[in-house]
This record gives structure tokens, sequence and C-alpha cells, in this order.
């Protein structure tokens, strides 16, 4: 089992037995000390995730030793200034043992059913969207359908259009050629007289 807390503003990930170095605590060296803002408690699978924190979790600790980190240099230059500051700082700091990690019982029980609701809502949206799938395909197959029906009806249309207007065409052309045979019969006629005429 592991836990996530925080303390001094910092995150520390730590199991039961573990030795963390952490910001300063104002606790005796040798006092047992409660952490309760705990963000995360794992369990192999079984993981409690708060918001932010979790109700009932707990890390307990055992303050090993306070001590001061190492010396880190500041300094402040500006050339051509006659400025140089130089300063030290040595960040304090407290050594804990883990000795235990607690959880609520309700956390886990509220875990499960999170994650049973989350596999059930899941399982709702795969079923709609394979519904909504099967739907879109219909849609789209009838608007085929009668996408190729209005084709060849359309076709069907222009074919007796087309027919008329042959028809139409050969109608003209029988007219064409009548008149032109009255027109040679006018002609010949006209012939005729002219010969008896002369005779």
């Amino acid at each position: 089992m592991y836990a996530v807390f925080a303390t001094g503003g910092k995150q520390y990930r730590a199991t039961t037995g573990d030795i963390l170095k952490i910001e300063k605590l104002n606790a005796e060296k040798g006092a047992m000390v409660e952490l309760d803002q705990v963000l995360m408690i794992g369990d192999g699978k079984d993981v409690e995730v708060g918001s932010p924190y979790l109700e009932g979790g707990k890390v307990t600790a055992k303050v090993v030793e306070h001590g001061r980190g190492d010396k880190i240099i500041i300094l402040k230059f500006h050339r051509r200034k006659h400025h140089r500051k130089q300063m030290g700082h040595r960040q304090d700091f407290t050594r804990i043992e883990i000795t235990g990690i607690a959880t609520s019982a309700a956390g886990k029980k509220v875990t499960k059913a999170k994650t049973a609701e989350s596999e059930v809502t899941k399982a709702k949206t795969t079923k709609t969207k394979v519904a909504k799938t099967k739907v879109t395909k219909t849609k789209v197959t009838k608007a085929k359908v009668a996408k190729a029906k209005t084709a060849k009806s359309k076709a069907k249309t222009s074919k007796s259009k087309l027919g008329k207007a042959k028809t139409a065409k050969a109608k003209v052309t029988k007219a064409k050629t009548a008149k032109k045979k009255v027109t040679k019969a006018k002609t010949a006629k006209t012939k005729a007289e002219n010969v008896k005429d002369k005779d």
C-alpha cells in the first residue's frame, strides 16, 4: 500500500517504513505526527483519489530528526556599478519515518461503486454509438436508393422526350417531302400548259 500526501507545499509518495526528508514540522524528535492531507491511496488495483483530499485518509509518521540543508549562495552583482551582494541560506528540514497509512472503508466502497457506474456508462455509450451508426447507414442506403430511382425516372423522361423529338422531326421531313412533291406537280402542270399554248 502506498499513499501520496502533501505537506509544506510539496507532495510525497510513501509506503510504510520509508524515511522522507520534508519541510520543517513543529514537533519534537521522537514524536508521532499525523499527516491528513492525503491525495491518493493505492493498494494494488484498488486506487482511491481525493478531490482534493481523501476523507478519513491519514499518514502517521515518527519524527527522526530536525536539521538544516546544504548552504546555498545567493549572489547579486551589477558590473560597473560597485554593487556586489552575497548571502547564504540553509533550509530547515525534518526527517520522518512512515509508520502507517490509514484509509476509510467508505472510500473504498465509493470507488468500487464509481468504477461499476463508469463501466455501465461506457457500455451505454457504446450501445448508443452502435445504434447511431446503424441508423446513419440505413439513412445513407435509403438516400442512395432514392437518388438511383430519381436518376432512373429522369433517364426515362429524357428517353421519351428524345422519342417525341424524333417523331416530330420525322413529321417535319414528311411535310417537307410532300411540299416538294406538290411544287413538282405544279411546275409539271405549268410546263404542260405552256406546251399546249404553243401548239
